[in-house]
């Protein structure tokens, strides 16, 4: 069976540069890896040719000689260092890239620092409605892991230090070649710190860092919705051996309001209405979210459900330059209970006056209904 062009396997064309190769390789070896295809001898075969692939193509010597001769270049021993031998090497064409494709399978990146690194935290605050509207400053208390004041962070006894690793030579890492790629894993003997402390401080058991409870002040923007997250940089867990620590990362609950109702920028206020005032009309005053009132002018038969718009009035937009959203008034209509003798005469009497025309919502639909029936009895 004749081999594939070498630019096919990789979806390139003839001239391409180095690094759109890389990159076609890279998507490649992540799709076919073994790892990801277990048992799959398919694509472990199409694995070992795009690995032949790139290995010929990334070298300048070996291309410009697959480029002249084609695969006739690397027959018989020809294209190989030292003229003879394998020309291809399937292991360092694959360790080329294998930092940054499976680096995240591998537990992280290379090195001991970023491995170091402290965890980050959650700590969930709850804040009220004005709280949000205006802002605010929160001091919280967060219990958490921080540099320990004997080692400073190093976990190493005082007057002492860590040593590099023998094993992994500071990095972290160790490689071992299985078949025609590198397997790459966390150092057994550091566990990937890239040091190792033969005296540990006492304070800290060498880990250095302690448990302790911090203060810290937390700067509410005004206009933060629920599930706000602010991050506290630097913040969260101390890393290992001195290493950088995490960051903190606060997440906002919003309380409910007896008054407002929140959607995005807006605010909902419902305002009960007497049906004298709807009725005739008049005006009401409201409350505003920053303590004040606005008034609102009620037309004569205003009908509950009725909205007015107050611009500007709802809740400022985060980081908008002092835009904000609108406050909804809705009216309903209170119907009175608990009435005198006297009062009920009065509602009977204006009943009984004739009312036609006072309420033609009513009046339409019991037109309607009336029809309804007067059709429904006709068919029967």
């Amino acid at each position: 069976m004749s081999k594939r062009c070498y630019y096919d396997v990789l979806g390139c064309n003839k001239g391409a540069p180095v690094s759109e190769l890389k990159s076609a390789y890279r998507k490649l070896a992540m799709e076919l890896h073994p790892d990801r295809n277990p048992g799959d001898h398919t694509s472990e075969a199409k694995f070992k040719e795009i690995n032949e692939a790139y290995d010929v193509l990334k070298d300048d010597n070996k291309r410009a000689a697959y480029d002249r001769f084609g695969h006739a270049a690397f027959e018989n021993g020809h294209g190989s260092a030292g003229g003879g031998g394998n020309p291809f090497d399937f292991a360092g064409s694959f360790a080329d890239v294998f930092e940054d494709i499976f680096g995240e399978m591998m537990g992280g990146g290379g090195g001991g620092k970023r491995q170091n690194r402290g965890g980050d935290l959650r700590y969930n605050l709850q804040i009220s409605l004005e709280e949000a509207f205006k802002g605010s400053k929160a001091e919280i208390k967060v219990p958490t892991a921080v540099a320990c004041d004997s080692c400073r962070g190093s976990g190493a006894e005082a007057g002492t230090s860590a040593e590099t690793c023998p094993t992994c030579a500071g990095h972290g890492k160790v490689r071992a070649s299985q078949g025609f790629f590198t397997i790459e894993r966390t150092c057994p003997q550091c566990q990937g710190r890239g040091k190792i402390i033969k005296k540990p401080c006492k304070s800290c058991g060498g880990v250095g860092h302690v448990q302790k409870e911090r203060t810290l002040n937390v700067d509410i923007p005004a206009g933060v919705e629920e599930g706000t997250r602010i991050r506290l940089t630097g913040e969260g867990q101390a890393g290992m051996g001195g290493g950088p620590n995490g960051d903190l990362y606060v997440f906002l609950s919003v309380s409910q309001h007896p008054i407002f109702q929140r959607d995005g920028h807006d605010l909902y206020c419902r305002v009960p209405l007497s049906f004298v005032t709807a009725a005739l009309g008049g005006a009401v005053d409201v409350p505003t979210l920053d303590g004040g009132k606005a008034t609102v002018k009620i037309p004569e038969g205003t009908q509950g459900g009725r909205q007015f718009r107050l611009r500007g009035k709802g809740m400022p937009v985060l980081r908008g330059n002092g835009l904000a959203g609108d406050l909804f008034v809705e009216i309903f209509v209170e119907t009175p209970i608990k009435l005198s003798k006297a009062q009920k005469e009065l509602l009977r009497q204006f009943n009984d006056s004739g009312a036609q025309g006072c309420q033609p919502e009513c009046e339409g639909f019991f037109a309607k209904v009336k029809a309804f029936w007067d059709g429904a009895a006709t068919k029967h």
